[in-house]
């Protein structure tokens, strides 16, 4: 399974999904991430630029270019998750600490 976590510098979380400066795609199989790698996205800063609706645009562009299949976040909006959902990606909100951990626990869980 493909999780994308928003993380921090230090490897934790970031508090936030749609504003994330940072996130990891990981590849997790067999219980165990198999594959970590991190982008800055600079979400933060484009978050209010353009048209409305271009940052949700801009995310699934590039969860669909990494073949993400969840998402695992401290939190984020309803409207964020919804789209996600539409997009069949699995959510998993409430995630902190570690991130290589959050994303074990995502890809852990049973999908809807």
């Amino acid at each position: 399974m493909v999780v994308c976590v928003p993380v921090t510098e230090g490897g934790d979380v970031d508090h936030s999904w749609g504003r994330a400066r940072r996130v990891a795609v990981a590849g997790v199989a067999d219980g165990r991430v198999v594959s970590w790698e991190e982008f800055d996205v600079g979400w933060d800063a484009l978050h209010d630029s353009g048209r409305e609706g271009g940052h949700h645009a801009r995310l699934a562009r590039f969860l669909l270019e990494h073949h993400v299949e969840a998402v695992a976040a401290g939190h984020m909006g309803a409207p964020m998750e919804h789209m996600l959902g539409k997009m069949g990606l699995w959510v998993v909100l409430g995630a902190s600490g570690d991130a290589r951990r959050a994303a074990l626990a995502a890809a852990s869980k049973p999908t809807p």
